[in-house]
C-alpha cells in the first residue's frame, strides 16, 4: 500500500527560524559585548535580531 501524494512532508520544517532561543540570544548579546554574563541577570534580555 503506497501513501497518497496529499499526505506526503515536502520539507515543511527545512526553512529559516525567524526567532533565537535564550542560550542564542545570550551568546550574540555577548559576543556584541552589549551584556556581562557574570554581572548581568537572565531575566529582561535585550531583543536581538536573528541573521
Amino acid at each position: 500500500m503506497s501513501l497518497d501524494a496529499s499526505l506526503k512532508i515536502k520539507g515543511g520544517l527545512a526553512g529559516k527560524r525567524s526567532v533565537l532561543t535564550r542560550a542564542e540570544r545570550v551568546a550574540k548579546l555577548a559576543a556584541d559585548k552589549k551584556i556581562d554574563t557574570k554581572k548581568d541577570g537572565a531575566l529582561g534580555l535585550r531583543k536581538t535580531l536573528a541573521k
